[in-house]
Parts: structure tokens; C-alpha cells; sequence
């Protein structure tokens, strides 16, 4: 890797295996207590990975995770890793009322600042679910006092996606005529067409070279930084397999045996930071403390 390589945002989704959208249909909220938890350990291996390298991330905690494993948070930011926000119960945004997720982030959000002793300004939805029928969402991240958000994927997706939104970095405009500093999710132009190669399943789906053409075309022939993200189940090949139908099995077990070796050879190839960081270096005002609310 190049000393004077571009730096880019390394997060990852702090949620367990069963909270994802995938497994939903076979596993009810109801049930998370009693479920066996994984997260700690699996965030705890991230922590080691990033920590040999000396490499600072942004962690977009779930409100639920840092409720039931307050060490853990305070372990992250004692890292000097970016506590950000991911929610509070991964409910897409757009199955709520404007009033219920304004509740739900409010409360992760006032947690994630008390355990992490730091202001929370990123946030990031579930299952990227901030869509053309959800943009209302953003005026109640501004009202939050969140500074920036990382929930927009320019691509057509069954569950997410913005199609034709811009790919880099920059100001997002809400409904109300306010605006938030916008960092998609990682596509890449390749033959044509723009391919997600952001991570996460399309990081264990999709062949390395493709993945790691498609970034290195972002920073060299785009001129640009991209963001990555990863979940701790995602290094946890022995989680409990549930069964659920076809494509949700695809999406969600596809792979998991490699991820980790794949991801020690994304962090040795690249440059990488917190976003907020990276946001900074762009130019983007996200460092000021934000105007706090209460629910």
C-alpha cells in the first residue's frame, strides 16, 4: 500500500446475526432475548484486526446492542474508534411512523453519547432504508443533531437503494430545504455499469478482484474516498444456521468462511479511517458538537 494512498471510511454495523432483515421472517423481535449472543466476541475480533494495523473505524451501534452490552461500547470508543449511530431496534425507516423513529433514534442516540462520553453525529439506517419514500427521515436526523448519515445506496435494490443518487460524498437536501453531508454507499462504474462494492454481502458474494478493482477505480480513476462496512456476524462462520427461504440463505451465509481472510486483505491493500475523519479531510464541517435533543 502506498504511503500517500487516498483514505477511505472502514465501518461496521454493530448488530447480531439475528437482527438482520434476511432472517426476519423466521426469527420475531420477541424472541432476541432468549437468542444466544455473538456480538461481543465477533466485534471484539473486528477491534483486533483494526487495532494490528492501527486503523480507526466508525462503529454504527444498534440502540438494542449497546443497551444489553454497555462494555462493549465503551470498549470501542476506549479504542478511538467513531461511535455512530445505527438505530435502535433495526426497524426499516419506512415501515415507521415519523414519530416512532424520531423516538427510536433519539433513545439510541442518547445512549451511544452516554456510554461513549462523546457526541454521536453519524448515523446510519437499517438495511440502508432511507429510500425516496423515507426522505422525511432526514429532517429528523437534522432535528437529532446529526451532522452526517451513511444510508444511501445508488443502486435498485428489492429492500434499499436510491437509484441515480450521487455516489460521492456531499450535501444531502431533506424535504424541509435543510441539508446533511450524505457519505453513499461504495458503486463503482465498471464496463458501463455501476456495481455496489461497498461490502457486506456483495464483499462475500462477489468475486475479490472484482471488489477490489472496483474500489481502486473509485480512488483513481474517480478521485474519490469510498466508504466500506462490514458486520461482526459476517467473520462468524459457526453462528447458528435458521431456516428461511432460498435468497435469504444466499445473502446472508454465502461466504462467511472467507470473509475474514478476504478483509485482512482489503485492510492490507487500503487506506483506511473513521468517516468522520475522512469527512474532514474532504472539507465536510461534521467535527462541532451537535445540538442536543431529548425525547
Amino acid at each position: 500500500m502506498r504511503a500517500n494512498a487516498p483514505l477511505n471510511a472502514f465501518s461496521v454495523d454493530v448488530e447480531d446475526y439475528f437482527q438482520v432483515a434476511a432472517l426476519a421472517p423466521a426469527i420475531s423481535r420477541e424472541s432476541w432475548p432468549q437468542r444466544e449472543p455473538r456480538v461481543e466476541r465477533n466485534t471484539e475480533r473486528l477491534l483486533e484486526l483494526l487495532g494490528e494495523r492501527g486503523i480507526r473505524g466508525t462503529f454504527f451501534v444498534l440502540g438494542w446492542i449497546a443497551e444489553r452490552h454497555p462494555r462493549l461500547i465503551r470498549r470501542i470508543a476506549a479504542a478511538g474508534h467513531e461511535i455512530a449511530c445505527h438505530g435502535y431496534s433495526h426497524r426499516l425507516i419506512y415501515t415507521q411512523s415519523p414519530g416512532e423513529f424520531r423516538e427510536e433514534t433519539l433513545r439510541a442516540k442518547g445512549l451511544l453519547q452516554e456510554l461513549s462520553a462523546a457526541p454521536v453525529v453519524g448515523y446510519r439506517a437499517a438495511s440502508f432504508s432511507i429510500t425516496r419514500r423515507s426522505l422525511w427521515a432526514l429532517d429528523v436526523l437534522i432535528d437529532a443533531g446529526f451532522l452526517y448519515d451513511s444510508s444511501v445506496f445508488p443502486i435498485r435494490h428489492d429492500r434499499y437503494g436510491i437509484p441515480g443518487a450521487a455516489p460521492a460524498p456531499g450535501p444531502l437536501v431533506a424535504p424541509s430545504g435543510r441539508t446533511l453531508v450524505e457519505f453513499p454507499l461504495a458503486t463503482a462504474r465498471l464496463w458501463g455499469v455501476r456495481i455496489p462494492v461497498s461490502g457486506g454481502g456483495y464483499f462475500r458474494l462477489l468475486p475479490y478482484p472484482l471488489i477490489e478493482r472496483g474500489l481502486r477505480h473509485i480512488n483513481e480513476r474517480e478521485q474519490r474516498p469510498f466508504v466500506f462496512y462490514l458486520h461482526p456476524w459476517e467473520i462468524d462462520p459457526g453462528q447458528p444456521r435458521v431456516r428461511v427461504g432460498w435468497l435469504s440463505r444466499v445473502r446472508h451465509y454465502t461466504n462467511l468462511h472467507r470473509c475474514e481472510t478476504r478483509l485482512h486483505r482489503l485492510l492490507d491493500e487500503f487506506r483506511f479511517a473513521s468517516v468522520r475523519e475522512v469527512l474532514d479531510a474532504q472539507g465536510f464541517r461534521v467535527h462541532a458538537a451537535p445540538r442536543l435533543l431529548s425525547a
